[in-house]
């Protein structure tokens, strides 16, 4: 049967469907949009982060890299257009209070050699660069006093650790006080069948320790901490995150994404610059996102 419909019934049914349409057009638009912000969010930002040791003429281990090879990493970044971050910024940018520039790259070195200050300090102030140098507290307190301020092997004064953090330009950070070995304890890492709660007091005090140390030395409070060897414990986690650490550092070689959430902060992964390769073959494959 045929129905005949009114002409202002007519009229009222097409503007219904004209709005119906439109709210389902809003809301697929909102739902991509929303979409898109979450993709973009859990993404983030990629950070190669590059991890040096000791700059010293004619390397002799993986650990060591010489001055003119550094400063050829350091030309290579800014001809290409990267510029250094801090953890500062990083830390900032992650709780939405700062911005971070195109490419941006991260420079840290570990263990605390003399020669970060000597040589790799006015490197990074020719090229306008920030790093994070992460001392070990024994090797400040104990090696270096007894044998100071040899380019090649010495390890950084409390002094030299004050020098550094007063150009403005590093950032210091914990490598533990006395827990850089790999003997019977990996790094700092949990033992096979350990107590949880006694492995973490002690990880505790060595930490302590070492901010003890630094306070009382330098007025320095190091609010970034990189894993001895890499040695990444779960179980040091909560340690770390009472005692104010707000960044990581491991050793797995692959970039990283930094977002707005500041959990993205634990666990950055570095990348060892090495004496094996030239400039250009290192960053060839290190500035290159994950796939």
């Amino acid at each position: 049967m045929y129905h005949c419909y009114h002409a202002k019934k007519l009229k009222y049914i097409l503007l219904l469907d004209l709005l119906l349409i439109m709210i389902v057009i809003g809301v697929n638009a909102w739902h991509h949009h929303a979409v898109m912000t979450a993709v973009s969010y859990q993404e983030g930002i990629f950070l190669p982060v590059i991890m040096y040791h000791s700059i010293t003429e004619n390397p002799e281990t993986d650990y060591q890299l010489s001055p003119e090879m550094f400063a050829q990493d350091l030309y290579y970044l800014h001809a290409n257009g990267y510029h250094t971050v801090s953890a500062g910024q990083l830390f900032a940018y992650t709780e939405g209070r700062d911005t971070l520039p195109e490419k941006p790259v991260m420079i840290t070195f570990d263990d605390g050699f003399y020669n970060n200050l000597s040589i790799a300090l006015p490197m990074l102030e020719k090229y306008d660069m920030c790093a994070v140098v992460s001392v070990v507290g024994y090797y400040s307190d104990v090696t270096a006093e007894k044998d100071p301020h040899v380019d090649r092997y010495s390890y950084l004064t409390w002094e030299d650790i004050q020098a550094l953090e007063a150009s403005g330009r590093i950032e210091i950070g914990s490598h533990t006080y006395n827990l850089h070995s790999n003997a019977q304890r990996a790094g700092c890492s949990i033992l096979y069948g350990e107590d949880i709660d006694n492995y973490q007091a002690m990880l505790k005090e060595d930490l302590s320790l070492l901010q003890t140390r630094m306070i009382q030395e330098t007025g320095i409070t190091p609010k970034i901490f990189a894993y001895p060897y890499g040695f990444v414990c779960r179980e040091s986690i909560p340690v770390l995150k009472e005692m104010g650490f707000f960044c990581t550092l491991t050793c797995r070689e692959q970039g990283n994404y930094i977002t707005r959430d500041p959990s993205c902060l634990y666990g950055l992964d570095r990348y060892n610059r090495n004496p094996e390769e030239s400039t250009e073959a290192f960053f060839s494959h290190v500035l290159q996102e994950n796939s």
